[in-house]
């Protein structure tokens, strides 16, 4: 079939009105950027209210960004979710047809303390003298034969570290190196929202 140039112009219009809704003047949108203060920013609910109604809700994406388009021109809220961090709410949000209401300022979500679990240690000498400056490592053990390292630290002046964890079961494998000593290594399991405990006892390497 063969379109004349007012068929072929008509059918480009259309396919035009299709993939771009986003120009409808008669109801605004949204956009934003969440930053988290501790894991990925991706996957972070944001849901828009009305009292007690649920409009609509979408996911961010890698970086903290999120949009919603067609939303009809009125005040709203919007709340921000994510397992393990804090809920975040924005009240009185007023979104005007034919604008894009811009949150530029972002949304900082922080930890839940109540819903992560603490993994606290101490590295100690074999006479029981705490020792500062200790490179800890953090590792998931995956199985018998494989871990995946997560994270590190540096022991503080107390010679004690943390990590925050999710509360999932899982087993950890902490290190610590130290310069003059022998690697030294603990597993700990994870099965729950709660504050685990290990000490390290380093033995120094014969001179």
């Amino acid at each position: 079939m063969i379109l004349t140039r007012p068929s072929a112009l008509a059918a480009l219009l259309f396919l035009l009105a299709c993939a771009c809704p986003a120009q409808d003047k008669t109801t605004g949108a949204l956009k934003g950027k969440v930053r988290v203060e501790q894991g990925s920013p991706s996957g972070v609910a944001v849901i828009l209210f009305q009292g007690e109604q649920e409009i609509t809700r979408v996911a961010t994406d890698k970086k903290g960004d999120f949009g919603i388009s067609h939303v009809t021109p009125g005040v709203y809220g919007v709340k921000f979710r994510k397992p393990g961090l804090t809920v975040a709410t924005i009240d009185s949000l007023e979104i005007k047809a034919g604008k894009t209401r811009s949150l530029s300022s972002g949304v900082i979500l922080s930890v839940d303390e109540g819903s992560i679990a603490f993994l606290r240690g101490s590295v100690f000498t074999e006479s029981g003298r705490s020792v500062p400056g200790v490179r800890v490592e953090l590792a998931r053990v995956v199985s018998e034969d494989s871990i995946q390292k997560l994270d590190s630290r540096v022991t503080g002046e107390t010679g004690e570290f943390v990590f925050r964890l999710p509360p999932e079961t899982a087993k950890y494998r902490v290190t610590a190196k130290a310069d003059g000593a022998q690697l030294v290594s603990k597993d700990v399991e994870i099965d729950s929202a709660a504050v685990y405990r290990v000490a390290l006892t380093l033995k120094l390497l014969p001179k």
